[in-house]
C-alpha cells in the first residue's frame, strides 16, 4: 500500500521537500546557506569571475516616461530630471559589456538588484549588446518584479538581505554608485565599511552624480571631524558621465 497514515504523516516527508519544515525558525541558517550556495554555484557554472555593480534608485524613470512614484509636484520635476540618470546607467553598462565580451563574458558582467529604474537601466545596456547580465531580486513589502532585461537564467530571488548584499560584492570589480535612497545608501555604506576595514578588497566606487552626492553627504567634513580618515575620502570616485566611469576602470585595472 502507498496511501496509508504512516506515508500521508507530514513526518514521513523528506526534509528538504517539507515546506513547512524549511521555514521554522531553527532552519534559519540553512536557508541562509541554501541563499549563498543557489547563485554561487550557478555563477560558477557560468564562468561568470567578476562582476560590474550599479546601484541605483529604483524610482527614477526612463527619459519621457511619467515619474510614477512622486508624491507632488516638486518630487515630480526632480525626479524628471533624475531621468539623465537611467541614460548614464544604460550607456556605462554598455560599455562594460562591450569589455566583458573580450573576456568571453567571464569578467566585468554586469549586475543589478534587478527592479526598476537604474536597476532596469543597467540590465538593459548589457542587453543592448547581447550581452548577459545578473539581476538579484530580494523579497519586499511590496512585490518587485524582475526587469525584463535581466537575463533569465541568471535571475536570482533573496529573502535575506545579507546574503544577497554578499553577491552583490564577492566579484566586484568596480561598484558604480547612481542617486538613490535608503537602499543604495545601504549598499554604498556596506561596500565603504567593508573595504575600510580591509574585509573587501579596494576596487573602483563611481559616484554619478556630483552634484548630488556632494548636497546629500558631506564626506569632508566627516574627516574634517576626525570620523574617518582623510584616506578614507579617497575610496570614493566623482563622475558625471558613463565614458569618464569606463575609463576610471579602464585606468585602474590597466585594461588595454
Amino acid at each position: 500500500m502507498s496511501n496509508t497514515p504512516q506515508m500521508r504523516s507530514l513526518t514521513y516527508r523528506l526534509a528538504y521537500v517539507d515546506q513547512e519544515f524549511m521555514k521554522r525558525p531553527e532552519l534559519r541558517s540553512q536557508r541562509i546557506s541554501l541563499e549563498f550556495l543557489k547563485p554561487e554555484i550557478v555563477l560558477q557554472e557560468c564562468d561568470i569571475e567578476s562582476t560590474v555593480v550599479i546601484f541605483g534608485g529604483a524610482r527614477i524613470p526612463e527619459p519621457g516616461q511619467d515619474a510614477w512614484t512622486a508624491k507632488n509636484e516638486t518630487q515630480k520635476k526632480n525626479l524628471q530630471t533624475m531621468s539623465q540618470y537611467y541614460d548614464e546607467a544604460r550607456e556605462f553598462a554598455r560599455l562594460c559589456s562591450c569589455y566583458s565580451a573580450t573576456t568571453g563574458y567571464r569578467e566585468f558582467v554586469i549586475v543589478t538588484g534587478g527592479g526598476p529604474g537604474v536597476m532596469e537601466a543597467g540590465n538593459r545596456g548589457a542587453v543592448d549588446v547581447d550581452a548577459p547580465t545578473i539581476g538579484l531580486n530580494v523579497v519586499l513589502p511590496h512585490e518587485q518584479i524582475p526587469n525584463i532585461y535581466v537575463s533569465p537564467h541568471l535571475c536570482f530571488n533573496f529573502h535575506y538581505l545579507t546574503m544577497r548584499k554578499t553577491h552583490f560584492l564577492i566579484r566586484a570589480k568596480a561598484l558604480a554608485v547612481f542617486p538613490g535612497g535608503f537602499g543604495t545608501l545601504d549598499e554604498l555604506f556596506e561596500a565603504l565599511t567593508l573595504m575600510q576595514t580591509r574585509r573587501m578588497q579596494k576596487v573602483p566606487i563611481l559616484m554619478f552624480g556630483k552634484k548630488f552626492w556632494k548636497n546629500l553627504i558631506n564626506f569632508d567634513y566627516l574627516s574634517e571631524q576626525g570620523m574617518i580618515s582623510p584616506t578614507d575620502i579617497d575610496l570614493l570616485t566623482f563622475v558625471n558621465t558613463a565614458a569618464e566611469a569606463f575609463e576610471e576602470i579602464r585606468s585602474f585595472y590597466q585594461l588595454a
